[in-house]
């Protein structure tokens, strides 16, 4: 019987032993869900922290609750979810699951040095019948023209391997949004491309058994283009609006009842909201990727390049707003108290990732403010040679505050409450100073 076949057959029953590299906000979901579903799953990330939270059963990640992940974890009744930081353990393992970050150099170039770790681990334990997918978001041809070589090298035997034959490999970018419950790891559809007509069949049963939608497409670079396609839409957009915030502010219109009013249209229209720019790991990041990639083909992306200026632009902006603010009343930021209401880059949610909260209130520093922040998901953060910790009491920080910074919309907050209270509000999620 073929590697193909075997390894089908374990697929559908669920014999599969599955092995989820990196258990950050899309690896631990990951693993928690396929554990969930019947499979035996092995978790393996280089911090040693992650694995001994996981052991005890403690999440780390809020979409994941401690008591979910206990459930599935070791010698629990329904143990089927392990972590280690031992990449030995791939010799086992009959699936391979890349979720690794991919983030940006100092250049806003690729930054691929855990993506390639993982694949030379990989490589070093792989063996026939294995599949290898990737997940972690990266630009159009990584796949195959980085992974894949490593792999057809590598093996447990010490002979090449043949793709489509001996192992499978495939692309499938994950689709996290953190802090939402309406779509999750299961019911989010998962586009899926593989190297060869093999590869894409096993990973698509892969998936079948965990996820309610799988949508196949003709390739990994298509898969891989279809995530940055996603990305690229959202920022793109949130630029354009946030563009048509600041020349709202110069003609001295509500930029909030434009968006409202365009967003009546029942065709033609979607709605994005301005802000104090854009964050988490995906939009500031993976439209980049494309950029780049279109630069070794001398080709400029301008939409995206226009739209990573604007967005970054955007907390200097506010900071500005401050600056007016406080201005109006006869104070300069130096010195001045100026409280931020929230520092995760969306509401409701711990991730502080390319928060431009976290640049506002850099640049308020610079300009010598004495800057605190209050958000009760994120009681202490490190930015740029910066440590604060969280104010413990709002109603007292409000009090000694000059001006009152509302960078995200926690839905715990009290607004009407808060602007009744504080001296100053600039508030990024409405044009107001």
């Amino acid at each position: 019987m073929s590697y193909y076949n075997v390894l089908r057959d374990k697929i559908r029953r669920r014999q599969a032993r599955v092995a989820v590299i990196g258990l950050g906000y899309v690896g631990l979901p990951l693993a928690v869900a396929f554990a969930k579903n019947g499979f035996r799953v092995m978790g393996v990330d280089v911090d040693e922290r992650k694995v001994e939270a996981i052991r005890r059963g403690e999440s780390y990640i809020r979409d994941v609750s401690s008591h979910e992940l206990a459930r599935w974890v070791g010698e629990s009744e329904d143990g089927r979810l392990w972590a280690t930081t031992d990449y030995a353990t791939l010799a086992d393992a009959d699936v391979a699951i890349i979720c690794v970050p991919t983030p940006l150099n100092k250049t806003r170039d690729p930054d691929v040095r855990y993506l390639i770790a993982a694949g030379e681990s990989i490589a070093r334990y792989l063996h026939p019948g294995m599949l290898v997918v990737l997940e972690s978001t990266t630009y159009p041809g990584t796949t195959e023209e980085l992974l894949l070589p490593m792999l057809e090298q590598g093996g447990q035997e010490g002979r090449p391997c043949q793709v489509g034959k001996d192992f499978f490999l495939a692309f499938s970018p994950e689709r996290i949004d953190p802090g939402r419950t309406d779509w999750t790891v299961e019911n989010t559809p998962k586009v899926v491309g593989g190297v060869t007509p093999a590869c894409l069949d096993v990973a698509t049963e892969l998936y079948q058994q965990v996820i309610e939608r799988v949508v196949p497409v003709s390739s990994p670079a298509a898969a891989e283009m279809t995530k940055l396609l996603e990305n690229t839409f959202r920022a793109v957009n949130i630029a354009l609006v946030n563009e048509v915030a600041l020349m709202c502010d110069k003609l001295g219109l509500d930029v909030w009842e434009i968006v409202e009013a365009a967003a009546t249209k029942p065709y033609g229209f979607m709605k994005f909201t301005p802000g104090p720019g854009v964050g988490g790991h995906c939009i500031p990041l993976d439209p980049h990727y494309l950029s780049w990639k279109l630069k070794t083909l001398n080709y400029n992306a301008r939409f995206i390049q226009l739209a990573g200026e604007i967005n970054s632009d955007m907390p200097r902006y506010w900071v500005e707003k401050v600056q007016d603010a406080l201005n109006e009343v006869e104070k300069p930021v130096k010195n001045s108290r100026v409280l931020v209401l929230g520092v995760a880059y969306k509401k409701d949610i711990d991730d502080v990732r390319e928060s431009p909260a976290l640049d506002i209130i850099a640049l308020l520093k610079e300009k010598g403010a004495d800057v605190r922040y209050h958000d009760p998901h994120v009681p202490e953060f490190a930015y740029n040679g910066l440590s604060l910790t969280s104010e413990p009491d709002l109603e007292t920080a409000l009090a000694q505050a000059d001006c009152v910074v509302i960078a995200t919309d926690h839905s715990f907050y009290d607004w009407d409450a808060i602007v009744r209270q504080a001296a100053l509000v600039v508030d990024t999620r409405h044009v107001v100073g």
